[in-house]
């Protein structure tokens, strides 16, 4: 399946699990289009000091690969700050938070596996 930038839906989520700002949600394809337990594949948008709060992940993964920008992740009691080129996964129960601490854009590729 090929899906063009302009058929992809955007969702835009403000204090997303208790973080500040909004997020913008691009979703490259939507959980009904997968065969496989995929509940999200998406570039995730934060503006300056935008962010997602802590949330834990139960019987799955999320993977977030940082395409732009610069901001701090909370993975479960650390915090790490990330910049392009970064990878993080999370699940088996863990927490994570992401916050934008950069003055561009952080743009974030993320998609959630369930098991």
């Amino acid at each position: 399946m090929i899906k063009k930038n302009t058929e992809q839906s955007s969702e835009t989520r403000k204090n997303m699990r208790g973080g500040a700002g909004e997020v913008e949600i691009k979703h490259y394809f939507k959980k009904d289009e997968f065969h496989a337990p995929c509940r999200l594949c998406a570039q995730l948008r934060l503006a300056p000091g935008a962010g997602i709060g802590l949330h834990e992940h139960a019987s799955e993964d999320e993977v977030f690969i940082i395409q732009q920008g610069k901001g701090v992740i909370t993975d479960e009691d650390k915090e790490v700050e990330i910049e392009a080129g970064d990878a993080i996964m999370t699940g088996d129960g863990a927490s994570h938070a992401i916050r934008n601490t950069g003055d561009t854009e952080l743009l974030v590729t993320a998609v959630i596996i369930q098991y």
